[in-house]
């Protein structure tokens, strides 16, 4: 396994139930708001990169969470996972780097072969990340969960709802370094001097095992 073994998946079971959080169970997930499968079938899957990120309550379960999640989208299989990285807190919104709010991050990055469209897969993130907690009282608040397309195969997209590549991903260590780890010829060296000054580490818990076990 590198870092991920997806299951078996057949594409006629596109309708998959949601996968519950820790402690939740499986009717209170179906209570909650499912994105609509905006998917055609026999749509050619494409590999879309997916940055995770956690820095209230138990952040390493609930990126494990997001992964085994991920893998359980409709028409989708997650191939690949990063390290799991700690970085602090940062705001890169203006252009300008400050430090924002809140615990460190936990961070990681998941390659994602999917038949869903890119809005049908924000639509999925958001989902899951409403599903997991997440709010949204200001700009930069903390995060139980925090999902962001970064590239969905080689396409260019400028909308209203979503601009991949994902704007900031080249002002991020948090992005970068674990893109890096999963898929090298992605990010290149210039990009990576560029937020070296960054601090950023593997996560100490998740060093001497892969982290993502516990969802298998």
């Amino acid at each position: 396994m590198n870092r991920v073994s997806p299951q078996a998946s057949e594409a006629a079971s596109f309708q998959r139930q949601p996968y519950p959080l820790p402690g939740q169970t499986q009717a209170s997930a179906l209570a909650q708001p499912q994105p609509a499968d905006k998917a055609a079938a026999g749509r050619d899957p494409v590999t879309a990169y997916i940055a995770l990120g956690a820095n209230l309550g138990d952040a390493a379960a609930a990126l494990r969470w997001a992964v085994q999640a991920l893998d359980d989208l409709p028409l989708s299989r997650v191939r690949l996972v990063s390290s799991l990285y700690k970085t602090a807190p940062l705001d890169t919104d203006s252009g300008v780097e400050v430090a924002a709010p809140g615990n460190d991050y936990l961070n990681a990055v998941a390659a994602l072969e999917t038949g869903l469209s890119a809005p049908a897969l924000l639509d999925a993130l958001q989902a899951l990340e409403l599903q997991a907690g997440r709010q949204r009282p200001y700009r930069n608040a903390p995060r139980t969960l925090d999902l962001d397309v970064l590239l969905y195969g080689s396409a260019c997209i400028d909308s209203s709802r979503l601009t991949v590549p994902h704007p900031r991903m080249t002002q991020r260590a948090f992005v970068l370094v674990p893109l890096a780890e999963i898929a090298p010829g992605l990010v290149s060296a210039g990009q990576l001097e560029a937020v070296a000054h960054q601090a950023i580490g593997l996560f100490e818990d998740a060093v001497d095992a892969d982290w993502t076990d516990a969802r298998c």
